[in-house]
Formats: C-alpha cells, structure tokens, sequence
C-alpha cells in the first residue's frame, strides 16, 4: 500500500511540466491508475513513454507498494 500523495510526488519529480492524475482503481492503495500529459513522451514510442513512468516509480514497484500499474500517456495538443 501507497499513500497516492507520494506516486503523485515521484511523477511531479520526473515530470514537472506534465498533467498528472493519480488514483486508487481497487481501494486497496497498490493498484494505481496514472494518467501523464507531458511533453516529454514527444517522439517516444508508448513502450517508451510507459518505461518513463515506470522508472519513476521503480522504488515503488520494486518494494511491492505498488502490486499493479495501469498508465495512459499522452502529449500535450
């Protein structure tokens, strides 16, 4: 389990300039719904632009706090 604040913090690290929308899909805290809007997914492939947001939270998946991870992407229009 993960405090949401915190998922929300690590992306606002590794995306400062992004949208980001953060939320509990089970109500359990370690089945995380993440939508990021950012420019930097520009040129990247979606495996690429979900490996960004993966890494960000590498800790967080790594540990078990986060079980499962459901990410929409997008670049800003």
């Amino acid at each position: 389990m993960i405090e949401l604040a915190l998922v929300e913090e690590k992306l606002k690290e590794a995306f400062p300039q992004g949208k980001i929308e953060v939320s509990d899909m089970t109500g359990t805290k370690d089945h995380i719904a993440i939508y990021i809007e950012d420019m930097a997914f520009q040129g990247k492939t979606l495996l690429e632009q979900h490996r960004m947001v993966q890494k960000a939270l590498k800790e967080y998946l790594d540990s078990g706090e986060i079980h499962a991870l459901k990410i929409k992407t997008s670049i800003p229009q």
